[in-house]
């Protein structure tokens, strides 16, 4: 199928590593140049050069510190300019896990944790889109994809499941807004999900079983474990990137204002 990406254009927040370098790969795989941004220099520059070499297309690194609207305002302006103007943009900029001192449980939460953690991930991806919607409204049509996560849907951790719950809050209000102008906006739940974190996190789950790192992750998605899924696997950051090449693209025209767990189907629930 075509998804009618090419030559359009991209902005991925945190697109250095994990499922926003996933995500910033398949979109250039798909004809989009893109515009990756996150706070490493070092960790954005190997990340464009690799997704360069693989596809061919033009990826621009960019400094960016979600937490300042002087900067994204600055970034996103620039961004813009180098691409030639921007149909795509992607917020997957987060803390890895959350703030230790803001998970939980509420006697031991740290307020300005907290604070920190909502200050990147949600009212980061707001001053995002707000810089970036002025510019999708010039073109035909435009796409806002928010990554959020499962937690929202899981009871437990105070600062991942607030943040991401405020996410799928913020995609609606957001479709609501900007669908008259041909923008749609979406929200992808990824579960436990493999990046480049992953060997680490294996590693000191099988030391605290007194297995290895592969059995750890067979006993998690063994059948019935409570940690696992129904597909008995770790989705991959990869299929992420499949999922929003598609919410990206002209295809998905019919999807807007909803969200999107992509965890391999972990937990019983019924959502309706």
């Amino acid at each position: 199928m075509d998804l009618g990406l090419k030559d359009k254009r991209a902005f991925v927040g945190g697109g250095s590593r994990g499922i926003g370098k996933a995500i910033a790969l398949e979109l250039a795989r798909e004809g989009c140049d893109v515009v990756i941004a996150s706070r490493t220099q070092s960790a954005l520059a190997a990340a464009a050069k690799e997704i360069e070499d693989i596809t061919g297309r033009r990826i621009i690194p960019m400094v960016l510190d979600v937490t300042s609207r002087e900067d994204v305002d600055r970034v996103m302006a620039e961004a813009a300019s180098q691409l030639g103007g921007l149909d795509i943009l992607v917020n997957s900029a987060s803390l890895p896990g959350g703030s230790p001192g803001a998970v939980g449980p509420i006697a031991t939460v740290n307020d300005d944790d907290l604070l920190s953690d909502f200050d990147v991930k949600y009212v980061g991806a707001l001053r995002c889109a707000r810089a970036a919607i002025p510019f999708l409204k010039e073109q035909p049509w435009g796409r806002i994809i928010n990554i959020s996560g499962g937690n929202a849907r899981n009871a437990g951790n105070l600062s991942g499941g607030a943040r991401n719950v405020s996410l799928v809050h913020m995609t609606k209000t957001l479709a609501i807004q900007v669908g008259k102008f041909g923008i749609t906006v979406n929200c992808i739940h990824p579960g436990t999900t493999r990046t480049e974190r992953t060997v680490g996190l294996l590693e000191a789950r099988g030391k605290a079983l007194g297995v290895s790192p592969e059995e750890a992750e067979a006993q998690d998605f063994a059948d019935g474990s409570p940690r696992g899924n129904h597909i008995n696997r770790m989705v991959d950051a990869s299929e992420i990137g499949y999922l929003t090449a598609y919410l990206a693209s002209d295809k998905s025209w019919a999807v807007t204002g909803e969200v999107i767990m992509a965890g391999g189907g972990s937990g019983n629930a019924v959502y309706y």
